[in-house]
């Protein structure tokens, strides 16, 4: 692993604070750990300080490393271990994150990596001419089998060729990275192959239709009752990626108005279907989902400072 060191002091901000809604955050995150046990929640401060100034400052560390009662060296040391933390500034739109691991280095990371040397800048870790994007080459990302690809944010772009990163990485320097759909770029579905699934295609083809009530219920296997209409895209939600948001949708939850609306019960039941408890509160989903419903992107902005995933 190649050393990772903090930028330089010309650059270090005086001062770290958490905005009033990720101080709140950060409260309720370490409450979910036992009593002596705060400092569990240093690698998600440490995720939400970058998500607000978009890398992790020396100010940053040492202002987690109070909240918990840590050591500053505890922490410095948790930062520079996991490249996940950004330790000098990256691009304000996009900052792209080439795997190089042995799969997509055989399907033409190499490739990709010229791109980002030819669009973005040079040298790794080094922001474009504005300062928008910038690019590094990372350990594997977990999609091997749609090699090769990269992140952004926490979204993958799988299966790519360079021609399509370049559009890609322009459509993010125009300000338009969302409407990029993520995971494969070549028409696959998920990690299916190329022509489409071979295995349990017929699923559900011999399940009897239930007669229409005048009562709606929830679909076989959902666990809540899906409004008409097209669905949302969830995934502007931050902390729901494409296979969640595909899961939200078989348990029946479609729209924002849906998750603004949920009660105590609703969140449990769902954090039962989901097999992961605890990560609707964690992530704010219902507040996120209010502002959407209410105002769209706009009204996100408003109310948390920042554009939605």
């Amino acid at each position: 692993m190649s050393a990772r060191r903090l930028a330089e002091d010309s650059i270090q901000p005086d001062a770290f604070v958490f905005s009033r809604d990720n101080a709140a955050w950060a409260k309720k995150r370490m409450a979910l750990y036992p009593e002596g046990r705060q400092q569990s929640a240093v690698i998600p401060l440490l995720m939400r300080a970058q998500e607000q100034e978009g890398w992790v400052s020396r100010a940053a560390i040492e202002a987690v490393a109070e909240m918990l009662a840590m050591p500053v060296i505890r922490v410095l040391e948790i930062a520079t271990f996991y490249t996940q933390f950004q330790l000098k500034p990256v691009g304000t739109r996009a900052h792209v994150q080439v795997c190089g691991t042995t799969p997509c280095m055989l399907r033409g990371a190499e490739d990709l990596k010229h791109v980002c040397q030819n669009r973005i800048h040079e040298h790794a870790h080094h922001t474009n001419a504005d300062g928008t994007l910038s690019w590094e080459e990372v350990e594997c990302l977990g999609a091997c089998v749609n090699a090769p690809m990269v992140m952004i944010g926490m979204d993958t772009y799988e299966d790519l060729t360079p021609e399509r990163l370049e559009e890609i990485i322009d459509a993010f320097a125009r300000g338009e990275g969302g409407s990029v759909p993520v995971g494969p770029q070549n028409g696959r579905q998920f990690s299916a192959p190329i022509t489409g699934p071979t295995t349990l295609r017929d699923i559900g083809a011999t399940k009897p239709k239930k007669p229409a009530t005048k009562m709606a219920e929830p679909a076989p296997g959902a666990l809540f009752v899906a409004p008409e209409g097209a669905p949302d895209d969830l995934k502007l939600i931050s902390g729901v990626g494409p296979v969640l948001e595909q899961k939200l949708n078989a348990f029946g939850v479609t729209r924002f108005a849906q998750i603004a609306a949920f009660k105590k019960a609703d969140i449990e039941k769902l954090d039962e279907g989901l097999n992961f408890r605890g990560r609707i509160t964690r992530d704010d989903w219902v507040k996120q989902a209010k502002a959407l419903a209410k105002g769209g992107a706009a009204e996100y902005r408003k109310v948390f400072g920042k554009d939605p995933r």
